[in-house]
C-alpha cells in the first residue's frame, strides 16, 4: 500500500476572547464531555488515555477559577482561551478515533500520534502564561497544574507498535485479499481464518459492525476525494474491498455450513446457487449494492446498473442519489439492463448456476419490505468490463434492431455516456459513434432526440469530439438543428456543435460550414429559453475566432441580440450582452449595432438595474459605442438624464474593469460638451 500522506490539520476554533464566565462554562462543558465518554478506542489507547487524564486535571481548576467568582487576569484570559481552543481539538481528535473508521485510523497511526502530541504542546504553551500566582486557587490544584505544565512540556511523541504491527499485517492481508479477488484467483489461498481474528481484535465481529465499518469508510473516501488525492481515495478503496470480501467470505462460511447441514437431512442435492456465489460469479455480475449476483440488472440515471430489488429498495429508505458515484439522481427511473442480464443468464447456463427471472418488482412493493440494511459498494470493483459489455450489445442493438430497439438501445447509451470518462472512452472505443450519427437522420423523434443527445454526452470526453468530427458528424448535426423532430433535439444539437468547438481547430472548420451559423441564429429567435441560451453560448465561442464573426453578423445574430435584452421570457440578458460587446470589436459589427436605435437607452438601463457582469458588457458597449466617430450616440447620452448618474454611481460603486471604462466614458461626454 502507498504511503498514506498527512492529514488536513484540525479546524481550530476561533481565538476571539469570550466573557470569563461564558469562556469558563465552555471549558467546564468541554472537558466533562471528553471525561465521561464511556466508549473505548480500538485505536491511539495510550494517546487518548493520557490526554484525558491532562483534561481531567484542567476541569479541575477550570471548576475551582469559576467557584472563586473574582475578575481574572487578561494573561490568564487569553491562556483560558488557547486552552478552550486545545480542548476543541482534543475532542474532534478522539471522536474521530472513537467513531471514525478503525481501519483508516490505523493506517493513519502516525499521523494521528502526531496531532495528539502537537494538541499536549500546545498545552503546554497554553499553560506558560497562566499566573498561578495571580490566581486564588488551593495549593493542591496549583501543585496538580504545575506538575501538568511539566509533563505537557517534556511529553514525547508516542507512536503504539502494536498498532504498527497491525496495521502492516492488515495491509499484507489486504494486498493478497484484493490481488487475489481482482485477479479472479482461487480465494482459498487466503486465510479468512486470520483475516477474522485481526479483525476481530479490531472490533469488528458482526456482520452490523462490518458494515458500518464500510460505511465509514465510504463516507472518509468522498470527504477525501476532493482534497486528499488519488492516492488516499485508492487506499481507501482498496480498504472497502477488503472488508466487503472479508464479511462475504467470513460470514458466508456459517451460513453456507448451515445450510448444507440442512440440505442433508432433507437428502436434497447441494449444488445450488450459494455454492457458486463467492467463488465462481464474475465481480461484473454482482450488483454493487448486495455483492450479489444481479438477476434483474438496471440503469439507474447516473448510468450505473444495479440489481432492481436493491437499488429500489435504496430508493425507498430515502435515498436520492447513485450509490456508487454519490452523484444525485436527476429522476428514478430504473431502465432495464438487457445486454448485461443476457450475458448473465447466458453464464449461468453454461456454469450450471439458476438464475432467478426478474420479479417485476417495483418501489412500492420494495417499500414493504422488512429488510434495514443496505450491503454497501466495493468502491474499487472493476467495473469497464461490464460497461464495455453492456456497450457492445447495445451497439449490435442500433446496427441491428427494430425501431423500438433501436429506440431503446439509444437511450441506454444516451444515460450511459452520462456520467464517467471512462464510460464516454469506452462506448467510443466500441463504435457507437458512426451508429448514432446514422440515427440523427431517424424519423421517429425520440430515436432522434436519444441519439444526438447520447452524441452530446459523448463530446464532453476530448478525445471523442475528435472522433466525432472525423466521422463526419456535423453535417448530421446541423442538420438536427436545422429541422430536428423535437426542440429537446434542436437544443441538443446547438449544445453538441458548442462542446465541439472547443477545441480551437473545430471552431475554423464549423465556423466555415454553410449552415452551422445560419442554424444556431435561427435558434437564438425561435428557440425556447434553454435552445436560446444554448445557442448564444455556442454563437460566443465560435465568434472567438474573428473570421466567424462577420458570418455572426451576416446571419442575422445583431438585431436579435438586441431583442433579447428586454425579453424576459429568455433570461439571456447577460449572454446577448457578452455576445453583442463581442462583436463589437470587429468595423461590420460596431456599423451594424449603431443602426439600433433603441439600444442605448437599454443599455443606460442596465446600468442601473443589470447584473455585475451585466452592467460591464453594457459600459463596454457604450464606450465602444462613442469612439471613433460616435458623436451621435454621445449626444443620446448627454440628453438621456439618467445616463450621466448612471455613470457616475458605475464609477464609485461599479467593479474594477467597470469603474475604469465608466470614467473614461464620462471624459468623453465632457469632451463632447466642451
Amino acid at each position: 500500500m502507498d504511503e498514506v500522506p498527512l492529514p488536513q490539520p484540525l479546524i481550530m476554533v476561533s481565538s476571539g476572547f469570550l466573557p470569563a464566565a461564558t469562556l469558563l462554562e465552555s471549558l467546564i462543558h468541554t472537558s466533562n464531555e471528553i471525561t465521561k465518554t464511556e466508549k473505548a478506542s480500538f485505536v491511539q489507547t495510550k494517546n487518548i488515555s493520557k490526554m484525558t487524564r491532562r483534561i481531567r486535571l484542567l476541569s479541575s481548576l477550570f471548576e475551582e477559577i469559576q467557584e472563586t467568582d473574582t475578575p481574572l487576569p487578561s494573561s490568564s484570559v487569553l491562556c483560558l482561551t488557547e486552552l478552550a481552543s486545545v480542548l476543541q481539538r482534543s475532542k474532534i481528535l478522539m471522536e474521530s478515533c472513537r467513531e471514525g473508521s478503525l481501519l483508516w485510523n490505523l493506517m493513519q497511526t502516525e499521523c494521528i500520534a502526531n496531532q495528539f502530541y502537537a494538541a499536549a504542546k500546545e498545552m503546554a504553551r497554553a499553560l506558560d502564561i497562566l499566573p498561578l500566582s495571580l490566581l486564588n486557587l488551593t495549593a493542591d490544584t496549583k501543585e496538580q497544574i504545575e506538575l501538568l505544565h511539566r509533563q505537557a512540556k517534556s511529553v514525547q511523541l508516542f507512536i503504539d507498535q502494536m498498532e504498527i504491527q497491525r496495521r502492516d499485517e492488515i495491509v499484507q492481508l489486504m494486498a493478497v485479499t484484493v490481488n487475489n479477488e481482482r485477479n479472479r484467483k482461487n480465494k482459498g489461498s487466503v486465510d479468512f481464518r486470520r483475516i477474522r481474528d485481526m479483525l476481530s481484535s479490531l472490533g469488528l465481529r458482526s456482520p452490523m459492525e462490518f458494515e458500518e465499518e464500510i460505511s465509514k469508510l465510504w463516507g472518509e473516501a468522498e470527504k477525501q476525494a476532493g482534497t486528499g488525492g488519488l492516492i488516499v481515495v485508492s487506499n481507501i478503496n482498496n480498504l472497502i474491498s477488503f472488508v466487503s470480501l472479508s464479511k462475504m467470505a467470513i460470514f458466508s462460511e456459517d451460513e453456507n455450513s448451515k445450510t448444507h447441514e440442512d440440505l442433508k437431512k432433507r437428502k436434497l442435492p447441494t449444488n445450488t446457487v450459494h455454492d457458486h456465489s463467492f467463488s465462481h460469479i464474475p465481480d461484473d455480475f454482482r450488483c454493487p449494492i448486495s455483492l450479489d449476483l444481479m438477476n434483474d440488472p438496471v440503469i439507474v440515471a447516473s448510468g450505473h446498473t444495479y440489481d432492481r430489488n436493491s437499488i429500489a429498495h435504496w430508493i425507498n429508505t430515502g435515498h436520492h442519489t447513485c450509490p456508487k458515484s454519490g452523484q444525485r439522481l436527476i429522476h428514478m427511473a430504473l431502465i432495464p439492463n438487457y445486454a448485461l442480464r443476457s450475458v448473465i443468464q447466458q453464464w449461468g447456463q453454461e456454469n450450471n448456476v439458476p438464475i432467478v427471472g426478474s420479479t417485476s418488482s417495483n418501489l412500492e412493493k420494495t417499500n414493504t419490505s422488512k429488510k434495514r440494511y443496505v450491503d454497501h459498494i466495493s468502491a474499487t470493483k472493476a467495473v469497464a468490463d461490464a460497461v464495455k459489455l453492456t456497450a457492445e450489445f447495445l451497439v449490435g442493438k442500433l446496427a441491428t434492431g427494430s425501431p423500438d430497439i433501436q429506440r431503446q438501445a439509444a437511450y441506454e447509451l444516451r444515460l450511459l455516456a452520462k456520467t464517467g470518462m471512462d464510460n464516454r472512452r469506452i462506448i467510443a472505443e466500441v463504435g457507437a459513434i458512426p451508429f448514432l450519427l446514422t440515427l440523427l437522420g431517424s424519423h421517429d423523434s425520440r430515436i432522434q432526440e436519444n441519439a444526438v443527445t447520447a452524441l452530446l454526452n459523448l463530446s464532453i470526453y476530448e478525445n471523442n469530439k475528435i472522433l466525432i468530427m472525423a466521422a463526419g458528424a456535423l453535417d448530421n448535426v446541423v442538420d438536427v438543428l436545422l429541422s430536428g423532430l423535437t426542440m429537446e433535439a434542436k437544443e441538443n444539437a446547438a449544445a453538441a456543435i458548442f462542446s465541439l468547438s472547443l477545441i480551437d481547430d473545430h471552431k475554423i472548420i464549423i465556423g466555415a460550414h454553410p449552415r452551422a451559423i445560419t442554424a444556431l441564429v435561427g435558434l437564438l429567435g425561435e428557440g425556447t429559453r434553454a435552445g436560446k441560451r444554448d445557442a448564444a453560448t455556442a454563437l460566443f465561442n465560435l465568434a472567438v475566432f474573428n473570421v466567424n464573426r462577420g458570418k455572426v453578423i451576416t446571419a442575422g445574430a445583431i438585431p436579435l441580440l438586441i431583442g433579447l435584452l428586454t425579453d424576459d421570457k429568455a433570461g439571456i440578458t447577460d449572454d446577448a450582452l457578452a455576445m453583442l460587446a463581442l462583436l463589437l470589436g470587429c468595423s461590420q459589427g460596431l456599423e451594424e449595432i449603431r443602426k439600433s436605435r433603441v439600444l442605448v437607452s437599454l443599455l443606460i438601463d442596465l446600468l442601473r438595474f443589470g447584473s455585475s457582469k451585466g452592467k460591464e458588457n453594457s459600459i463596454t458597449l457604450l464606450l465602444g459605442l462613442c469612439k471613433d466617430g460616435g458623436e451621435e450616440v454621445a449626444r443620446k447620452l448627454l440628453m438621456n438624464p439618467r445616463s450621466i448618474p448612471s455613470l457616475q454611481s458605475l464609477v464609485t460603486d461599479g467593479s474594477l474593469k467597470a469603474r475604469r471604462k465608466a470614467d473614461a466614458l464620462l471624459r468623453i461626454l465632457n469632451r463632447c460638451c466642451s
